[in-house]
């Protein structure tokens, strides 16, 4: 299945597809976070392509950092429910690691909810494992 780079028009299957993950973000807000994904050089998103429809993406960016090596960071991956268990995921996860050594990064992390146990099985299977938990800490700013 070819890999290809997310498009705007890809909006309205990455609404669902982040749909499916939980996600409910509004068409006017999904579309401006894209456009800010796909003019930043240092972040990756690609969709599986079958036959012109996305049925899956992936999201990745590079993330420099002090107190650890440089590496990349999938913030996200999701396979339409009707096409997993193809392999689609492991392609768009290669495909970000392939990425990843593009740019020179030799680690790529990722974050999974403890609940997500096929999530965290599935990364164990491409080669993923365990390194740490965390608790995730988010402040809002006024005025946006």
């Amino acid at each position: 299945m070819p890999v290809r780079s997310l498009q705007l028009s890809d909006l309205p299957i990455a609404s669902d597809l982040l749909r499916q993950l939980g996600y409910e973000i509004a068409p006017l807000e999904l579309a401006s976070r894209i456009k800010r994904v796909l003019a930043n050089p240092t972040h990756f998103a690609a969709v599986a392509d079958e036959r012109g429809s996305a049925i899956g993406l992936v999201h990745a960016y590079e993330r420099p950092a002090l107190e650890k090596a440089y590496e990349v960071v999938v913030q996200s991956l999701v396979v339409d429910q009707k096409a997993r268990q193809a392999g689609i995921g492991k392609q768009l996860m290669s495909a970000a690691e392939a990425w990843a050594k593009s740019r020179g990064v030799r680690q790529v992390v990722l974050q999974t909810r403890v609940d997500r146990d096929d999530a965290r099985s599935f990364y164990e299977h491409v080669g993923y494992r365990l390194a740490a938990t965390s608790h995730l800490m988010v402040k809002t700013l006024d005025g946006f």
